[in-house]
């Protein structure tokens, strides 16, 4: 079975002077850092896999630490136990904070080498486990919390407070590069893709109905301007497109060479940087991660990270920027 990702995805006349800079992500040289989260996999008395034991946190280091007060599978509304679904989890970007549901219920977001941040008991309606998608910002700071056929709740981690909600029944791609604005897409009135952007306290800045060349080819960043879009193009002749949604138009359109694998996350990690997070899923043995940092606006391709997820993994969750 093949192992399911869960999340926790230039040159021309762009002005790429884009203010403020995202904060320095965690590098391999960090060892407490968080790679990913996965959920080990075991057979039920049917010979089903389903999840097992604790989230477990798998560092730069290489060690493994059981998360044991997160709930890993996840509750229907009225508490009981899924059964085979998993709990929502969220890694940050620089790998210094996990976001997941306590086995009381309540959203929690910890800080690797501190302290837990309990969120107030209704910070979320009642709404099953399963149906909550978790995001955090590239260094930990706040999350957004989507909920299914509902506005996104975002937070902030360190005094816990709703800071406001955005974007009812539309899905999250992220926090913008300085973490200001939150980046979603829903289907428009026709068959097209949106984008909209929005403050953290949920106002909406804009929304923007993209070229297919954007809309198509997810998944999406948003720089800390608030208004550049990164994606990439896949397939034979990947490249990076640089959209400005603000004037609703195609900007740059970089060539890339980029490892194998597939592209599930991109984020805005300077101010002239783009990290993309790549899988490569074999028929059989570990899924292999591969990370790189794309020069904006000269296309220069260099690998941050690489390492395999845990064989035995149901899901994971990695860290985002």
């Amino acid at each position: 079975m093949k192992i399911r990702f869960t999340a926790a995805l230039a040159a021309g006349a762009l002005a790429l002077s884009l203010s403020p800079a995202a904060p320095a992500l965690a590098g391999p040289h960090d060892h407490d850092a968080v790679r990913y989260a996965s959920v080990k996999g075991c057979a039920d008395k049917k010979g089903e896999r389903r999840p097992c034991g604790p989230w477990r946190l798998v560092t730069h280091d290489g060690k493994q630490r059981p998360l044991r007060d997160a709930q890993t599978v996840a509750r229907h509304a009225d508490g009981t136990s899924s059964g085979y679904q998993v709990a929502p989890i969220a890694v940050s970007g620089d790998g210094s904070h996990v976001a997941y549901f306590t086995k009381r219920g309540r959203l929690a977001v910890r800080t690797i080498g501190g302290g837990v941040k309990l969120l107030a008991e209704g910070a979320l309606p009642r709404v099953a486990q399963y149906d909550v998608t978790l995001l955090l910002s590239d260094d930990g700071a706040k999350l957004a919390a989507a909920i299914s056929g509902k506005q996104t709740r975002i937070f902030d981690t360190v005094s816990g407070t709703q800071l406001g909600s955005a974007g009812k029944g539309e899905a999250v791609s992220g926090f913008s590069g300085d973490a200001d604005e939150l980046l979603t897409s829903a289907e428009g009135e026709e068959p097209v893709t949106d984008l909209a952007v929005y403050r953290d306290n949920g106002e909406q800045v804009r929304r923007v109905t993209p070229p297919q060349v954007v809309a198509f080819n997810g998944p999406y960043a948003l720089a800390a301007d608030g208004a550049t879009i990164a994606n990439v193009i896949q397939g034979k002749k990947p490249a990076l497109v640089l959209y400005d949604s603000s004037v609703d138009q195609v900007t740059a359109k970089i060539r890339l060479t980029l490892p194998k694998g597939e592209v599930l996350k991109a984020d805005w990690t300077g101010e002239n940087q783009v990290t993309l997070h790549l899988a490569n899923v074999p028929e059989s043995g570990a899924t292999r991660m591969t990370v790189v940092r794309v020069e904006v606006p000269s296309g220069k391709v260099t690998v941050r990270d690489r390492y395999s997820v845990l064989a035995d993994s149901y899901v994971f969750a990695a860290c985002g920027g």
